[in-house]
């Protein structure tokens, strides 16, 4: 499971924004060496939210670092000192075999070393400062991070995906991700709302990397999260609704592309994306199940 884990170095502190599973943690200390940055240098390990792509490898990566703190929402704290519930979750989508290889082993972040998060509230790394915005929609329990002296929001999974592969001449196609189990639409749009309100210069995405031009991706992950939503009502009835939901969302999203000039192809398109259209049918049926029982 792969992510962008971003570090932020500021006056000879440091801190890192999500960390990866376990399998990331010796590529974080590697790069922190090659960067000549000391484990006790690290200050915090910003998590933007539980899920495990994001958060998993924390308790091992602060095993490593003396002094960091890991800092959580509210919702997410009691999952990352107590994974097991996490654990088990994973393994029944995974198999056991699977979650190993994508996961490896996920140990507890100790209680002690957690900074609970508010909204609004404020934190400084070596003088530069952050605001934590609770941003719903992906996750209850997730946060976005705006960074107040340079302009940025580090936005985990809140203002959605996006694959360099699928640049057109810099254009940058985005979509929402929908999974696993807490999408919200009116919520999910209240959050990207409230990201574009504070103007940001860029947003660092977990999955992957800086994107600019914030207000059009909005207007683009805004579209599509009322597409979607639309999508899943007009199969909810159907037997096989996961799939329908699956098929025509990856349909959208060649032909939204075919827009942009996408040179590639639509087996390359479904090897890039289906695996997204899958997760995301995944989560937009558990977004049926709760709303229309």
């Amino acid at each position: 499971m792969l992510d962008a884990v971003h570090l932020i170095v500021e006056r000879g502190r440091a801190a890192f924004v999500d960390c990866g599973t376990s399998n990331s943690v010796p590529h974080l200390l590697a790069a922190l060496q090659s960067l000549g940055i000391a484990r006790d240098q690290v200050d915090y390990v910003f998590l933007t939210h539980a899920h495990l792509d994001h958060a998993g490898g924390a308790g091992q990566l602060l095993r490593a670092l003396p002094n960091a703190r890991a800092v959580l929402h509210p919702r997410a704290a009691p999952h990352l000192i107590s994974p097991e519930v996490l654990v088990q979750a994973s393994i029944g989508v995974y198999g056991e075999e699977n979650f190993r290889r994508f996961y490896g082993e996920i140990l507890p972040v100790p209680r002690e070393r957690v900074l609970i998060t508010e909204d609004g509230m404020r934190l400084a790394l070596a003088g530069r400062n952050f605001e934590f915005l609770h941003t719903p929609g992906h996750a209850l329990h997730h946060y976005a991070m705006a960074d107040l002296d340079h302009g940025g929001i580090f936005t985990g999974d809140i203002f959605g995906v996006s694959y360099r592969e699928l640049d057109v001449d810099g254009k940058n196609f985005i979509f929402p991700t929908t999974t696993p189990t807490q999408f919200d639409p009116v919520q999910m749009l209240q959050s990207i709302d409230r990201i574009v309100a504070r103007r940001p210069e860029c947003v660092y995405l977990t999955h992957y990397s800086r994107v600019t031009g914030v207000p059009a991706l909005a207007a683009v992950l805004r579209a599509q999260v009322e597409a979607f939503a639309a999508l899943a009502l007009r199969h909810a009835a159907l037997p096989d609704r996961r799939a329908r939901i699956a098929t025509d969302m990856m349909t959208m999203w060649i032909e939204s592309l075919r827009a942009m000039g996408s040179p590639l192809a639509d087996a390359e398109l479904m090897d890039l994306l289906g695996l997204d259209a899958r997760l995301n049918a995944d989560g937009l049926v558990s977004w049926l199940e709760r709303t229309t029982k």
